[in-house]
């Protein structure tokens, strides 16, 4: 039975995976639906001569939203870098404060164990006289 539904989950898998190959992303300039399915070398040894020509392609309104979209991406990026700087700086004097702590414990137990001697030498002192 388990092995039915893995073959199965697995053939589904594959089968949409092929699927989803074949899809092509859908360009804004819906008049311009040809698409190139050749590969082409990103090295060419020919120069084409004349000026680039822009064309607004969708509506503008869509393409000032988009504008923004990617505007408010950069500055969510801008804040996530600022984000981890700052995590990476609170995460060191963690890190720093962490290990002072470990070593002042250290310390801590050292001073103790040596007073407790002291006072073992000293009943021992009274246990004598």
């Amino acid at each position: 039975m388990k092995k039915t539904i893995v073959a199965i989950a697995s053939v589904f898998i594959c089968a949409g995976a092929v699927l989803a190959d074949g899809n092509a992303f859908t360009p804004l300039d819906f008049n311009d639906t040809g698409y190139n399915a050749s590969s082409t070398p990103a090295a060419s040894t020919s120069t084409q001569s004349g000026s680039v020509e822009t064309t607004n392609t969708g509506n503008p309104n869509m393409q000032n939203a988009i504008l923004q979209l990617d505007n408010a991406q950069v500055d969510i990026r801008t804040e996530l870098m600022n984000a981890k700087t700052r995590y990476t700086e609170v995460d060191s004097q963690y890190k720093v404060i962490k290990e002072e702590r470990k070593q002042l414990k250290k310390q801590v137990k050292k001073i103790e164990k040596r007073i407790k001697n002291i006072d073992k030498t000293k009943e021992k002192i009274r246990k004598e006289m």
